[in-house]
């Protein structure tokens, strides 16, 4: 009877995780514009379209989208936000998650992002908002390889209705291995662990600036690996696993080692913590979501040009 009791609960265990398992459709981080279309039918499946509006203010998901995706623009979603005053950082946990349940998304829910794939800073939206799923404990998500430039030039059906998700629970829990706080970035800096900034050169050498970083430069000791190099805008491809394995090398990253992404406000460091975390798999990277935004805000801390 003992054994049978064991058996059953056993047996129960295993469906359980069969049927958790099964919601991941990939462990891929990233989808091409095939999987994407052989997987649209699947009701686990919510493709979301981050695409901002164009300058001209068109609005690309009105012009044609993913059928079935849902729009929720990167700038406008309420997928950052100021905290203490720092720009572009992830929101209150209660706040985020209800902006994710607000999108149909719940925790049994295959993510895929969809950006534009016009250029590794576009591109960056993209890998922010994977990285916000990631950072929630949310590991079924993807993005689409190359966005919707990708799709079009795959064939891909242009939907123009919009669709209208019915608001569900989202529950996030923070994981701290994929997030590093001004104090880790100080603890790293006193231990030796590598911080790789993901800024444009000139930006790393302190001969320009971005408007929301109090000073030119970098953290001391840092090292840069530039986010344009992640990302092929003229072939709308991210870096294979063996380019950016050779870029982690080029900074001086041995295989796993510990790292922490950052940029002027974990937007291009995204980009690089993609690179690094998912792509090549050095799982002990984390990125700093305050970035220099938040470490130059205090005259205390220091900041010199970079080499």
């Amino acid at each position: 009877m003992r054994f049978s009791l064991l058996a059953a609960v056993i047996t129960a265990g295993l469906a359980f995780a069969t049927g958790a398992q099964a919601e991941r459709l990939t462990d891929k981080p990233l989808v091409d514009a095939a999987w994407l279309k052989s997987n649209l039918g699947n009701k686990s499946l919510v493709v979301i379209d981050v695409r901002d509006a164009a300058k001209d203010g068109a609005n690309p998901y009105a012009k044609g989208h993913v059928p079935g995706a849902v729009s929720a623009p990167y700038a406008t979603a309420g997928w950052r936000a100021e905290v203490n005053g720092v720009p572009g950082m992830l929101p209150p946990l209660e706040t985020i998650t209800k902006t994710i349940g607000a999108l149909g998304v719940s925790n049994d829910s295959h993510v895929v992002i969809v950006p534009n794939g016009t250029d590794s800073s576009e591109f960056g939206g993209a890998t922010r908002v994977y990285w916000t799923f990631k950072v929630l404990g949310h590991d079924a998500v993807s993005i689409l390889d190359g966005g919707a430039r990708a799709w079009e030039a795959a064939g891909g059906e242009l939907a123009t209705d919009v669709a209208k998700p019915a608001a569900v629970a989202f529950k996030g829990e923070l994981k701290q291995a994929l997030l590093a706080t001004t104090a880790d970035v100080e603890k790293a800096r006193a231990e030796g662990i590598k911080l790789i900034d993901g800024r444009p050169a000139a930006q790393f050498k302190g001969e320009a600036k971005s408007p929301v970083v109090r000073v030119a430069g970098t953290i001391p000791g840092s090292k840069n690996l530039e986010n344009t190099k992640l990302y092929d805008a003229d072939k709308a491809s991210f870096a294979s696993k063996e380019t950016v394995g050779s870029l982690s090398q080029s900074v001086g990253l041995a295989k796993d080692e510990q790292n922490i992404a950052f940029c002027n406000t974990g937007h291009w460091a995204s980009v690089v913590w993609f690179g690094l975390s998912e792509v090549e798999g050095n799982k002990n990277t984390k990125m700093y979501d305050g970035s220099m935004a938040e470490w130059a805000a205090d005259p205390a801390r220091p900041v010199q040009p970079g080499n």
